[in-house]
């Protein structure tokens, strides 16, 4: 009874420490979800907008007179669109009022009408009310990005332009629709016209090349290291190296693809195919070291049992071994390749920070990244760029959890199997 006394304040000392132990991993937990909320919370107030594009309808004349029937693209639709802003606000008469007025819509309104002209030609002779992509400056305004309670100098959108759009809307004649061209454009100096597709295809065709390089290698040079190679200097010098390469700034493997690929193997600048390749040089520590771990926790006796039936190293390896390590080693692949999604630095040392409008088909074709893509527009001083660039964020957060999402469906999924 007396120990029991003399030992109850120290198990009370301990249960608290447990207990302290306890709230804080769990405030470690909030605190590290808060950061998360309210980094991916600021990201989608800021991007939730470029999803959303903002349109203006306007009566076109077509006159048969000013167009060429066997050229049709050498009408200057620019003109017709300036005419048709003018004959909407006929009061507009002083050469800057006018400038301030053609800023409504889009540059790209020009070829908005020629594309129709040209894939309907009975719009020749005839005045349609047409819609056409309206400006950044009218876009910011309608998602209220301006701030209109400042002075009108210290704002690019002036009140006259502001009264326009008013105007406009009461006539109907101004909407907010679904921004598809986000998804389907390429790049543009315009904020207003600027999409990801040729990123993402630049992406996915780089993590494509890599994919098909880094995953064979990493896997069959971890089944190597781990279950065959004799267990000397050599084999632990590569292991020591391995694991210091795990542990390089990506963008060492850029200057290394810029010094290899580019200037000895002369393979061309900018393509998914060096992206891929640096990517795959970037990620195949990871891989090997992943894979080296999964083969380590596969019980010794699944070895010593295939090997007491009769079976050979490269069976006991290739059809026991191997089978039970695999969700790991998958786990560790996908994890690489989310890495490599998300890496900026080795791509732009090869040239993948280009300007890119057209939406690449081949590994081959100049070609820029999502990441990149992201850096690019986040160093546009214009607010349009600043909600693609937050727009973008999201996208490439969606994939990378996805990704992560099929590591776990198949880790699970062969788990179950073997």
């Amino acid at each position: 009874m007396t120990d029991f006394t003399v030992k109850t304040p120290a198990l009370k000392r301990r249960h608290a420490a447990e207990k302290r132990f306890q709230w804080y991993g769990l405030g470690s937990i909030i605190i590290a979800l808060g950061f998360l909320l309210l980094m991916v919370g600021s990201i989608t107030i800021k991007g939730i907008g470029a999803f959303t594009q903002t349109r203006v309808a306007l009566e076109i004349e077509l006159p048969s007179n000013e167009f060429n029937l066997n050229d049709l693209k050498a009408t200057n639709y620019g003109a017709i669109v300036k005419k048709a802003l003018r004959n909407a606000f006929p009061d507009v008469t002083k050469r800057r009022d006018k400038r301030k007025l053609y800023g409504l819509v889009s540059p790209y309104a020009s070829f908005e009408l020629q594309k129709m002209v040209i894939e309907d030609p009975a719009l020749i002779g005839k005045t349609t009310k047409i819609w056409f992509v309206a400006s950044d400056d009218v876009d910011m305004y309608i998602k209220g990005n301006v701030d209109t309670s400042i002075d009108e100098k210290s704002r690019k959108f002036s009140d006259k332009q502001i009264a326009w759009v008013e105007e406009i809307q009461k006539k109907g004649d101004l909407e907010k629709v679904f921004n598809s061209g986000f998804f389907t454009g390429g790049d543009s100096r315009e904020p207003e016209l600027a999409g990801i597709l040729s990123a993402f295809m630049g992406s996915a065709l780089s993590l494509s090349v890599c994919f098909l390089l880094s995953f064979p290698i990493g896997i069959f040079a971890a089944i190597y290291l781990e279950e065959f190679a004799k267990k000397n200097r050599w084999s632990a010098l590569i292991e020591i190296n391995i694991n210091n390469l795990a542990a390089v700034p990506s963008i060492v493997f850029g200057l290394l693809g810029l010094a290899v690929f580019l200037n000895v193997f002369g393979l061309p600048r900018s393509s998914p195919l060096v992206g891929g390749m640096v990517l795959s040089l970037m990620t195949l520590p990871t891989i090997i070291i992943a894979s080296r771990a999964s083969l380590r926790a596969v019980p010794p006796s699944i070895r010593e049992a295939a090997l007491g039936i009769g079976a050979s190293q490269v069976q006991a390896a290739f059809h026991h071994v191997v089978p039970l390590a695999l969700p790991g080693m998958l786990t560790g692949a996908i994890v690489g390749m989310a890495r490599a999604l998300g890496d900026t630095a080795p791509l732009l040392m090869i040239g993948m920070v280009a300007f890119i409008v057209d939406i690449p088909t081949g590994v081959l074709d100049k070609a820029t990244a999502l990441p990149v893509q992201i850096f690019l527009w986040a160093d546009s001083p214009e607010r349009g760029f600043m909600e693609k660039t937050s727009a973008a964020i999201l996208v490439l957060l969606v994939f990378l959890v996805l990704m992560n999402l099929v590591a776990i469906i198949l880790r699970r999924k062969f788990e179950q199997r073997f």
